[in-house]
Order: C-alpha cells, then sequence, then structure tokens
C-alpha cells in the first residue's frame, strides 16, 4: 500500500495507521479501544510502531477485529506518511541531555528527578500516578521511616554476605525488581533493556503480563545475555525471571498464558489479586482527558475523567476471581506460586492454608484501593496475629522502599524480600541499562552499610530485636470480628 494514500486516512470516518511495515484500519476499533479514541486518532496517517510497542506487546493485535489488517506497506513510499507528532519529535532529541553523570546518582531518588526531565506527559503520568489523592502512596514512602534500629556495636563487621534467596533460587541480594506494566513507556527496548541491566549483578525480576515485548522474547533476552557474558557469570547466582500473573476472565486465555510462561522457563507465578477492577488512577484520567479534549471529543474526555476509558482492556482483569480459582492455576502451572497483592492477616492464613510457596504484602504501589494499607502494617499485622504465616511462606513486601537500609527493615521484620520498582523505572528510562545496573549498586552498597552499622554480617542473623518492633506492633489495629 502506498504511504501518501495512508497518510489521508487520518478521521474517525476512517483511520489507518502503519505497525510493524504492515497497515491497519483501526476505525471500527476507536470506539473499543480501552484508552480512548484519541490515542489512535492522534496517530491516524502514521507510522504508530514506536508509540505502539512503548505500550503494547505484538499479542495485543489480535485483539482488532477481523479484517484490520490490510497488508503490508511500500516501504519506499514511508516518507509520504504524517509527520511526527510534537510529542514524538521531542522523542527524536539526542537522550541524556541535561541529565546529571551517572556517577553523580548516589541515592534512588535521583533518578526520579532525571526521568522527570526524560519522559513525555503521557508516560510520566503513567508511571507516576497514584489511587484518588494519593493516600495509599504517600504512606507508603512514609512508613519506612516509621522503623528505626536498634545497632549492635563492638562487632566484626570487616566483611558482610548479603546472599539470600528467593523460591528455592539463590540470589545476591534480597531485593528483586517488581513487576512493571507497559515499560516500553521509559525505553524503546523496554524489558530487554531491563534484563540486560540486572544480568550482570544476579538479581531477580518478575515480569508483568502486560509488558511490551513478548513473554519469548523477554526469556530470550536474559539468555542471550546470560551467553555472551558467559566468562563473568556467577553460575551459582544467575539472575532469574519471574512471571506476574494478571488472571483473564477467559480461562482457557488464562490457561494458554500460564503455560507459554512455563515454557519460556520463569521460575514461578505471582497472581496478581488486589486488581479486580482498577483503581482510580487520578493523573492518568486528566492525561487521558486532556487528549481527548485536544481531538475535539468531548464525550471521550467525559469517560476518561470517569474512568470508562482507561489504558487497560476490559478483559485483562478479572473481577471474579476467587480463592478456589488457585487450585486449577496451581494445576497448570505446577510450580511455586506467590500471591501477589495480599494486605491483611486473614488472607495471608488463606493463602498459606491454599498451599501457595509465597505471598506478597502490597498495595499495587498505591495505585489501586484509596487509603490501602501499607506492606508494613500489613506485615506486623501478620506478625501479631498469624506469626505461623511467616514460618511456612516466603514472605515478599514492596511500595515506598527506596534504600537499602529499607530493606534490612523488612527483613529484619520477617520479610523474605523486597520488591522495588518506580526507581528502576526512573534508572530505565533515564540511563537505559547503565541506569538499571547503577539503582542495583546503589541499594546493595546501602543494604552492606546499614547491615555492618546494624552490627550484623549476614541475612540470617537478621531478627525483630534489631528494630523497634515492639512499639510499632502495639500501634497495629485489632480487628472487631477477626476470623483468623
Amino acid at each position: 500500500m502506498d504511504g501518501a494514500d495512508v497518510a489521508k486516512r487520518n478521521t474517525s470516518k476512517c483511520c489507518w495507521m502503519v505497525l510493524n511495515a504492515q497497515v491497519y484500519d483501526v476505525t471500527s476499533y476507536l470506539d473499543q479501544h480501552p484508552g480512548g479514541a484519541a490515542i489512535l486518532l492522534a496517530q491516524g496517517g502514521r507510522d504508530a510502531t514506536i508509540e505502539f510497542s512503548r505500550i503494547h506487546s505484538p499479542d495485543v493485535l489480535q485483539y482488532l477485529p477481523t479484517g484490520s489488517l490490510l497488508g503490508p506497506i511500500d516501504t519506499s513510499t514511508i516518507g509520504a506518511l504524517a509527520p511526527p507528532t510534537n510529542e514524538e519529535a521531542l522523542r527524536s532529541l539526542p537522550t541524556g541531555e541535561g541529565l546529571r553523570h551517572l556517577s553523580k546518582c548516589v541515592v534512588t531518588g535521583d533518578f526520579e528527578v532525571a526521568a522527570k526531565m526524560m519522559l513525555p506527559a503521557r508516560s510520566w503520568s503513567y508511571v507516576s500516578s497514584s489511587s484518588n489523592s494519593g493516600l495509599s502512596m504517600a504512606a507508603n514512602l512514609d512508613s519506612w521511616s516509621a522503623v528505626r534500629f536498634r545497632p549492635r556495636v563492638l562487632r566484626d563487621v570487616q566483611t558482610v554476605s548479603t546472599v539470600s534467596s528467593i523460591l528455592g533460587h539463590r540470589c545476591p541480594f534480597p531485593f528483586y525488581i517488581s513487576p512493571m506494566g507497559i515499560l516500553g513507556r521509559a525505553h524503546a527496548n523496554a524489558e530487554v533493556e531491563l534484563v540486560r541491566g540486572f544480568r550482570r549483578s544476579g538479581i531477580h525480576g518478575v515480569i508483568s503480563t502486560v509488558s511490551t515485548k513478548t513473554t519469548e522474547e523477554i526469556a530470550s533476552s536474559l539468555t542471550e545475555a546470560l551467553e555472551r557474558h558467559d566468562d563473568s557469570r556467577d553460575v551459582s547466582a544467575a539472575p532469574q525471571l519471574h512471571f506476574q500473573l494478571y488472571t483473564s476472565p477467559d480461562r482457557e486465555a488464562a490457561i494458554k498464558l500460564i503455560h507459554r510462561v512455563k515454557a519460556a522457563g520463569f521460575r514461578s507465578l505471582w497472581v496478581t489479586v488486589d486488581t479486580p477492577v482498577l483503581g482510580k488512577r487520578t493523573i492518568d484520567r486528566r492525561q487521558l482527558a486532556e487528549e481527548a479534549l485536544a481531538m475535539g471529543s468531548d464525550e471521550q474526555a467525559r469517560a476518561a475523567g470517569l474512568g470508562i476509558v482507561t489504558h487497560v482492556r476490559q478483559n485483562q482483569v478479572s473481577a471474579s476471581l476467587a480463592w478456589t480459582d488457585l487450585e486449577w492455576i496451581k494445576k497448570e502451572w505446577g510450580g511455586p506460586l506467590v500471591v501477589k497483592g495480599i494486605q491483611c492477616a486473614e488472607d495471608a492464613k488463606l493463602a498459606m492454608d491454599y498451599g501457595c510457596q509465597g505471598i506478597l504484602l502490597s498495595n499495587h504501589g498505591g495505585r489501586q484501593l484509596h487509603s490501602a494499607p501499607d506492606a508494613l502494617s500489613t506485615l506486623l499485622e501478620i506478625r501479631a496475629y498469624c506469626p505461623e504465616v511467616l514460618g511456612n511462606l516466603e514472605v515478599f513486601v514492596d511500595g515506598g522502599l527506596r534504600d537499602g537500609a529499607d530493606v534490612l527493615k523488612a527483613l529484619c521484620l520477617g520479610a523474605k524480600g523486597v520488591g522495588v520498582g518506580r526507581p528502576f523505572f526512573y534508572a530505565l528510562a533515564a540511563y537505559g541499562t547503565r541506569g538499571v545496573e547503577r539503582c542495583i549498586e546503589i541499594l546493595a552498597e546501602e543494604l552492606a552499610t546499614a547491615m555492618r552499622l546494624v552490627g550484623i554480617t549476614s541475612l540470617d542473623q537478621v531478627h525483630p530485636d534489631l528494630v523497634n518492633a515492639r512499639r510499632l506492633a502495639n500501634e497495629i489495629w485489632r480487628p472487631l470480628d477477626s476470623r483468623l
């Protein structure tokens, strides 16, 4: 097909675009698009491959109506397509302009400052957004500052070991990279670049269902990176991939995905249970509404402001997921299973009763329920009301941990490992693979320093007496009708 012909098809009555050298007619999909018609219309008559890859995996194309694929574009006529939007033109500028030198990034917060300089408004609103007024996210960040250490002194801390394990797999540090959806908003090469960034350190990463690269491509990128640098690899501490599952309402589709993940070599399945519906992402809604208004669509803007139009497909999450569904998920997976999004002691105990291998205490980065409990509160609640969970499951936490010392606090209170998300998104956006590596180095150095100053030399020496756990435990809200 001719590029000049495609360039003319940029209205709500006829909207074509180019994706990976193929022409698609998305006119009939405009009203079905989860993010609203405005996003598609902005790419009408253009080569939308770069923008598409920042948000979606190629697998998403299966959701287009039958007949949408019109055929390949004549590559000699691509120059006749409509020019890039202003936002796309900004992305073509050399990356890193005005950024501080990477060596000057000495705390994880430095990456957020750098990323804000680099990211387009839509990308920034997506990653920085929280639910409602932001109370849950603010509580995440504030909670860990309430924990104080009780250091022991005059101990030989010349040599310390930060080695830990996750679900039976050795790792050099007790923290991992949390799953982050639509990572293409941070970097054009998205999850592949992220995986390359944590290859050398040996830490683990949990990959999201809504990644912008395919499951197989992500797994292959780690294998290729390890093989390419085999001479520098510590085989006993090789990085591992785990998978965060959003369970589709279509069981057959969910099973198909589980089997793909298993075949790709992922080590464990982390089933997301805190997203039966999408939370109120306030900043994201405003951004979508603004885009719709810019395209002259008042109705789309109204829908975006009310959350009717979102970045998430309706068939991506299931509002009917129940505890009994874990049975068939476990059967199809056949390996370690973690329940992601536990927010109270009762559910932690239920996860243990259902035979899960781990739980992740999380409020989804403060992006779901308004006034949700932070992971620290849930961890303390478990310690108070069902401590047996800590001995039978691997308990992970995430949300608001920004320092290696925070990681140590969580371990002292019974956590097995800590997930860190946004700092790695920001590091990837600003510096690519090198940023991911630097973020790991910062957290690792802070953890080792905190261990020395607290007075321990290995993680098997962590203990609640090293923090002010008793005072914190007294502040836990006691359920009026506990059903533990």
